[in-house]
């Protein structure tokens, strides 16, 4: 994201966080969503990052964050500990995105997802008349070098949740200026014009 996108989509994940909550957010880079969080919701949070680089970022910011890798990390972490945990543009990132989202959802009361959209025109597009894997503003490393090991679709991950009986609490898919729309069920044209998607999970 453009960092003014990267602003509205942290926006959006804290209009969802309830005042005083307690917040684990999971690779939260330079604590920008944990400051926000802090300064207007009051929130008890926490951060985790893999960068040490990050983490130093972040402590001289004031924040409780610790150095870890969320793949281990989250399984130490008693149930229920936090009312929400939060992963924000990481999800593809990770080599077993399923088994992190059941570790947020054992920790947490609700999970806060966000994540760039593979079915997005333009990636198709790309894909399409090139031929090639997708080097884009939003997916801008070459396919030997991408930290990126899970790509997924709007469509892809709301299949993923209905498998693993998560409810959808709410579903925010955001275009290519960072505007947010498609509120609610996310479906056939979310997945084809939103180029990043936000869900708001909980598990029964």
């Amino acid at each position: 994201m453009t960092p003014k996108q990267q602003r509205t989509d942290l926006m959006v994940i804290a209009d969802m966080v309830a005042e005083g909550a307690r917040v684990l957010d999971i690779g939260c880079e330079n604590g920008d969503l944990l400051h926000i969080l802090t300064r207007d919701k009051n929130v008890d949070g926490r951060g985790m990052e893999l960068s040490q680089e990050g983490v130093n970022a972040c402590v001289a910011r004031g924040l409780a964050v610790i150095q870890g890798d969320a793949e281990f990390a989250l399984r130490d972490y008693p149930d229920r500990a936090f009312d929400y945990v939060i992963l924000s543009q990481t999800l593809q990132a990770m080599s077993k995105p399923a088994d992190v989202l059941e570790q947020m959802l054992r920790i947490g009361k609700r999970a806060i997802v966000s994540f760039p959209n593979f079915a997005y025109w333009r990636v198709r597009m790309y894909l399409a008349l090139r031929g090639r894997m997708p080097v884009t503003e939003e997916l801008s490393y070459a396919w030997y070098e991408t930290p990126n090991t899970h790509f997924c679709t709007i469509l892809d991950f709301v299949e993923l949740s209905a498998s693993k009986g998560y409810v959808i609490e709410k579903a925010v898919a955001f275009d290519d200026k960072g505007r947010h729309h498609f509120h609610g069920e996310l479906g056939w044209r979310a997945n084809l014009f939103a180029q990043n998607a936000l869900f708001l999970l909980r598990k029964d």
